[in-house]
């Protein structure tokens, strides 16, 4: 009798986790995702402080000094350089279609893909975390820098840094989450990317359009004002065009896409309603 109580409650056990998983998985690959355009807000806080450093008299907080010398002299080429690799085989993969060494790397060796993607994500949400906890502390906003771009700029930017944010989710967070939850890889769900694509819309209009425009503005106000555009500078402007990129390409692969259908359309509807012919009058 105790033994059977004991199943029955095991089962419930494993019935209850089951449906929590679902859920579970959702939830965590969505929040993991955005550590990629938190990256990009935070690269764009450190520009901005850069430019406060040199421009003002910006003083650095005594209560945060140690955690902001770090982010001032480390956090940037190491940002810079998870994100380059992530942005550029990105945008390889956007244009030509073809399978990037990320994408590649796991599908041959499993297990050493699968930690290396371990590695990237733990790695990255270290940097993430830190580092908005630093500039929140420090009282640094790069929102005075983001009014100069156009409307159309920002579009385009906003679905580069989506694009670059999905390839990000597919390629490293979907692959460790499942391995975690699952132990095997499941197929994206729609479900998925419409939790994806509404926290990135709510970041977007709560933070991003309005800071994260200053890497490219403070290269670019550096330059107006013959002040030295350092190498952090340049990548930080690098980036911001390299995503702009990205979403142009997507851009125009969607026009493509929406004429590639009305044609088709257009094609099956002039076939399936032929001319009719002209009977001879006897």
């Amino acid at each position: 009798m105790g033994w059977k109580i004991w199943q029955q409650s095991e089962k419930k056990l494993l019935d209850f986790y089951a449906t929590l998983r679902d859920p579970f998985q959702v939830l965590t690959i969505t929040l993991l995702s955005l550590l990629l355009p938190l990256s990009f807000l935070l690269l764009a806080r450190l520009s901005t402080a850069h430019y406060l450093l040199a421009f003002t008299a910006y003083s650095t907080p005594p209560q945060s000094s140690l955690i902001f010398s770090l982010l001032l002299n480390t956090y940037p080429f190491l940002l810079h350089g998870l994100v380059s690799i992530v942005s550029v085989t990105t945008f390889v993969h956007c244009s030509t279609g073809r399978l990037t060494p990320i994408t590649e790397l796991p599908a041959l060796m499993l297990r050493p893909g699968l930690y290396t993607a371990w590695i990237l994500l733990c790695t990255l949400q270290v940097c993430v975390g830190l580092g908005i906890e630093g500039t929140i502390a420090a009282g640094i906003d790069g929102s005075d820098f983001g009014q100069e771009r156009s409307l159309l700029g920002r579009v385009i930017f906003f679905l580069g840094l989506h694009e670059t944010m999905l390839y990000w989710s597919r390629t490293v967070v979907k692959r460790v989450v499942d391995d975690t939850v699952f132990g095997f890889a499941r197929e994206e769900r729609w479900v998925e990317r419409v939790a994806m694509g509404a926290s990135f819309g709510v970041l977007w209009w709560w933070r991003l359009r309005g800071e994260v425009e200053s890497l490219v503005v403070v290269a670019e106000v550096k330059r107006e004002l013959l002040m030295g555009v350092g190498v952090a500078d340049f990548v930080s402007w690098w980036l911001y065009y390299l995503t702009v990129m990205i979403g142009m390409v997507r851009l125009v692969k969607g026009l493509i896409w929406l004429g590639m259908i009305f044609l088709c359309r257009r094609v099956e509807g002039s076939l399936g309603d032929p001319r009719p012919n002209v009977d001879e009058k006897v």
